[in-house]
């Protein structure tokens, strides 16, 4: 019996001593994989959102060695009845307008400053979108009829296999991808797992094999779309995408502070929704685009790729909110309305009509509800209209 009990005490301090070592050796995926666990809980969503480098795997978008490209500040604006009551609601943490490229409005809420780079979310997404004009101009990409294997040869025989570019930008793949954020089980959580864990986003991208429908026939919303033009632009350029973009959009902006992307395990970036800048570089990202692509006397995007993809062309349901490559195009829009949107309550709204560029940045716990976008929609007509 006592020779049993030695023999017993001996397995479970080895056990222990096995269990540390993987501890220790897996104590980084561990850690990134809590932080995927508690991202979005109330007391530290909105530390979160302006630390994610603390969290995740992530690499410098160098802002290279142009002057900060300045935001004059204009008369500020009175801000319509209700504005205040809805960044309490909305978990705003952040508000900029501009008006004529001038900062009428600027406030930070929640504990967050003008310094918090901010998460994108899903305003990565029309960040990608203008660096693929840029691509496509240069002729690095012939077409956008093209096949996504045709420059991303790892999708062959995944269900992107049959499908062109201008599908994925139209979020017409076809691929059968579950985004409900409330399902554990759900794809983008599992994707997000295999973010927290260093695993591969290519292969993860590659490993989708079912389809909901042919290419270009239906639409629907999947962020994984937005990974594979990242894949086809690497495949096009042979580049990777926080040096691309660095180069042909970030620098000539003259951002105030380097963004960073989260990336994946093979430092592939997160293009999708990894992106991270203040609010007043997201502003003049936004403002760039509202002027056609333009800033500071240099055409940075093609002004045709403006126009193109941020006209709704995707086949989405009549009277619903309208899509183009990577941009949304609210329902009842005029002309020259459009908008980047990410989860949580991240928008970059632009009235080219109007010349009013709106930021905001939020950690809206309850962004899914019916009826929050729209009214997020309306708040951003109101102050659009009050200038």
């Amino acid at each position: 019996m006592c020779r049993i009990l030695k023999w017993t005490l001996r397995i479970v301090a080895v056990l222990a001593i096995v269990a540390i070592g993987i501890g220790i050796w897996k104590r980084d995926e561990i850690t990134r994989l809590m932080a995927v666990n508690s991202l979005f809980e109330p007391e530290h969503i909105v530390g979160n959102f302006s630390n994610m480098d603390a969290a995740f795997l992530h690499t410098p978008v160098p802002r290279g060695d142009r002057p900060v490209m300045p935001l004059p500040g204009g008369a500020q604006m009175t801000l319509p009845d209700g504005t205040e009551d809805w960044i309490e609601t909305r978990a705003v943490t952040s508000l900029l307008v501009l008006h004529h490229g001038e900062v009428v409005h600027e406030s930070y809420h929640l504990g967050t400053t003008p310094d918090d780079r901010r998460i994108s979310w899903s305003v990565a997404k029309s960040f990608l979108s203008a660096l693929m004009g840029i691509v496509v101009a240069e002729g690095d990409i012939a077409s956008l009829d093209d096949p996504v294997t045709q420059y991303a040869p790892r999708l062959s025989g995944s269900a992107y296999d049959g499908a062109t570019i201008r599908n994925v930008l139209q979020m017409t793949s076809g691929v059968r991808f579950d985004e409900d954020y409330l399902d554990y089980d759900s794809d983008i959580n599992r994707m997000g797992r295999v973010l927290a864990l260093g695993g591969t986003m290519d292969g993860f991208a590659a490993g989708l094999t079912e389809r909901d429908a042919e290419p270009g026939k239906r639409w629907h919303y999947v962020s994984i779309d937005t990974h594979v033009l990242g894949m086809i632009i690497r495949g096009a350029t042979g580049r990777d995408i926080p040096a691309l973009l660095s180069e042909k959009i970030i620098a000539p902006l003259g951002l105030e502070t380097a963004p960073y992307y989260i990336t994946d395990g093979e430092g592939v970036a997160f293009v999708l929704g990894g992106l991270n800048l203040t609010t007043r570089d997201y502003a003049r990202f936004g403002l760039m685009i509202e002027q056609n692509g333009q800033l500071g006397g240099r055409q940075v995007v093609p002004a045709d790729w403006i126009a193109a993809s941020t006209t709704p062309s995707a086949p989405t349901e009549p009277g619903q909110i309208g899509y183009g490559y990577q941009w949304w195009i609210p329902q009842g829009a005029e002309p020259g309305q459009f908008m980047a949107r990410g989860i949580y309550g991240q928008y970059i709204y632009i009235d080219q009509g109007r010349d009013v560029v709106i930021v905001t940045t939020a950690a809206d716990r309850a962004f899914r509800e019916p009826g929050v976008n729209d009214a997020n929609i309306a708040m951003f007509r109101q102050i659009a209209d009050a200038l």
